[in-house]
């Protein structure tokens, strides 16, 4: 199977999705549990739970995105393992 993006791209997706996640999980955990910093304010969202929900969703797609990006980035190191010519 062939990469659909370059390495670089690929790379650079893995780590931008590892920190997304980290820290949608951690803002979401705050919402989830209706911490004083995230609903405490009157401009605040009331329902912290159904905002956790989207956040966590968001986790999800980043995760999809992980999974996609980390599959692209093992197949162009295995293809530059084999001494494949990159002609691009």
């Amino acid at each position: 199977m062939k990469p659909v993006v370059s390495a670089l791209n690929a790379w650079s997706c893995v780590v931008v999705s590892v920190f997304a996640i980290v820290i949608l999980s951690t803002i979401g955990a705050l919402f989830k549990a209706n911490h004083h910093s995230m609903v405490g304010s009157s401009e605040d969202p009331v329902d912290g739970k159904a905002v956790a929900g989207t956040v966590f969703s968001a986790v999800g797609v980043y995760a999809v995105f992980l999974t996609f990006c980390g599959f692209q980035a093992y197949l162009h190191s295995r293809q530059s393992k084999r001494g494949a010519i990159n002609l691009s």
